[in-house]
C-alpha cells in the first residue's frame, strides 16, 4: 500500500480479512498483500490470537489459521459476531 493512503479498515482487520480468505498462507505472503512488514503482521496475528479471533494450528513446519466467526466484534460492534463483517466483506468459510 502507498505511504499515506487511507484505508477502512485497520491494519489488523486487513490481516484478519486476508487470513480469513487464506488460511494457508505464510507471514511473508500476508505482509505483502496487506503492505505491512513481517514483523508487523507476525505482532497482529499473535494479538489476534491472544483475543481469540485466530487460532493457529500446526501441520509439518506450516501454520494454517483460522477465525472464529462465531465471536463478538467488541467493543463498537457488540451486536454482530465476526463472522457477519466477515460475510459483508464477501468472505465465506
Amino acid at each position: 500500500m502507498e505511504k499515506g493512503r487511507r484505508t477502512l479498515l485497520s491494519n489488523h482487520g486487513r490481516v484478519f480479512v486476508y487470513v480469513a480468505k487464506h488460511p494457508r498462507c505464510t507471514m511473508e505472503v500476508i505482509a505483502r498483500e496487506v503492505g505491512l512488514s513481517q514483523r508487523g503482521v507476525q505482532k497482529i496475528i499473535a494479538e489476534l490470537e491472544t483475543s481469540g479471533y485466530v487460532v493457529r494450528h500446526k501441520d509439518g513446519r506450516r501454520n494454517i489459521y483460522s477465525v472464529r466467526p462465531e465471536l463478538l466484534c467488541a467493543p463498537a460492534g457488540q451486536d454482530h459476531a465476526v463472522g457477519d463483517l466477515l460475510a459483508a466483506l464477501g468472505v465465506t468459510s
